[in-house]
């Protein structure tokens, strides 16, 4: 078997619940060695969230796979040194702390690099390590309303609505899992040191937020809610069907449009000049989207998907959690996997994203229960069994 990419990287994650422990993840699915410092006795709040089967959460079988998990007290002087140890020997270190905890723990950047120059820290708050903000608490729901993209979900005249999963978290701990990847090579290419990459969750979710700012600053223009449509895109929505199924059509370029015009037995739209392009289809958006409608309330949302796709026109279903999991499409690229839990639970878990055709990420070891490695990381730094036991007994290590 080929090497992981990321084989021979070690990754100490300090963070919990999302943010920093989905960059862990993301560097443990193509081979980091993730060790995971989590507080005696509770572990991850991660471990208890949403639905628990036998104690323990499904979805940190997901976030914590591929890692190593270690209960050390870093509020304690002796497991801050631990941590000091553990850090000196790493390529990469992760926390989501508010800014300033590491500081007064005595782990700033600057005394850790001290001992490991090359020393790459993740860093994700809600505010970032610097400006005015940055000492306020910060989770991702407040990081996507910062960023912008709260207020441009659900309907206009409503109260905005979140879009059911913390993606602020996410794209945060992806930034900075591209921050850790654009370091590693610097690293390597240009002089063997180390840096802090500092990833702010609303900044993470306002670099995805397209032309909000330039259309503000070049026509005034505060772009709001427009329910299930793309505004200035046309027509792309959401479209009822004959057995009260939703299906979304995309038919805004100008070829596609003329496809779907056609198929939905509209050549007097497809033919007509003024709707050629976009800012055109834009203008009587409304009247496209009635013209679409018609169609596809006289059809099952069956009927409608085989249509389009014989028209080469881009829809698809809205998709639940079970029609993810009976889809033969992620099946056929393994976008799901059958995984053993430590307590010898089977489980259907996510796929590993991206997929490399010479080096793929894959499963190597399922989420670990709080504590599983404690021995053998610390063994790994230099302690031997009686250093261990003490270490136990005092209760900086379980």
């Amino acid at each position: 078997m080929q090497a992981d990419a990321l084989a021979g990287l070690k990754v100490i994650e300090m963070g919990q619940l999302i943010a920093g422990p989905f960059a862990g993840k993301t560097l443990g699915d193509f081979g980091a060695d993730v060790i995971k410092i989590e507080a005696p006795g509770a572990g991850d709040p991660l471990r208890n969230w949403r639905l628990v089967k036998d104690g323990t959460s499904v979805w940190w079988q997901v976030q914590s796979r591929n890692k190593r998990s270690i209960a050390l007290d870093l509020r304690s002087a002796e497991g801050q040194d631990i941590a000091r140890r553990l850090i000196a020997q790493a390529d990469v270190l992760i926390e989501n702390f508010r800014p300033g905890t590491l500081e007064g723990w005595g782990m700033s950047y600057e005394e850790l690099s001290r001992d490991n120059p090359g020393l790459i820290m993740l860093r994700i708050s809600g505010y970032g390590q610097t400006g005015p903000y940055r000492d306020l608490p910060g989770f991702g729901a407040i990081g996507e309303a910062m960023g912008g993209l709260r207020h441009l979900t659900g309907e206009p005249g409503r109260v905005p609505v979140r879009c059911g999963i913390s993606i602020g978290d996410t794209l945060a701990a992806l930034h900075g899992t591209i921050g850790v990847l654009t370091a590693l090579h610097h690293r390597q290419a240009n002089g063997g040191r180390g840096q802090v990459i500092d990833v702010a969750l609303h900044e993470a979710v306002f670099n995805v937020m397209e032309s909000l700012i330039p259309e503000h600053s070049a026509f005034g223009a505060v772009r709001g809610p427009a329910g299930s449509a793309l505004p200035g895109i046309a027509p792309s929505n959401a479209y009822r069907c004959a057995d009260d199924a939703v299906v979304l059509i995309a038919g805004n370029g100008d070829s596609i449009f003329k496809r779907l015009m056609r198929t939905i037995g509209r050549a007097d739209l497809a033919e007509d000049p003024a709707l050629a392009d976009n800012a055109g289809r834009v203008q009587r958006v409304a009247e496209l989207d009635a013209a679409i409608e018609a169609w596809t309330l006289q059809r099952a949302s069956d009927q409608v998907l085989a249509e389009l796709a014989e028209a080469s026109v881009p829809a698809g279903r809205v998709y639940t959690a079970r029609d993810i999991a009976e889809d033969p499409h992620y099946r056929a690229r393994d976008m799901i996997l059958r995984q053993v839990t430590r307590d010898g639970h089977e489980l259907d878990v996510p796929g590993i994203v991206p997929k490399l055709l010479g080096t793929p990420g894959r499963v190597r070891s399922s989420a670990p229960r709080l504590g599983d490695d404690t021995d053998a990381v610390l063994g790994e730094i230099g302690l031997g069994a009686e250093q261990i036991a003490a270490l136990r007994a005092s209760k900086v290590v379980a």
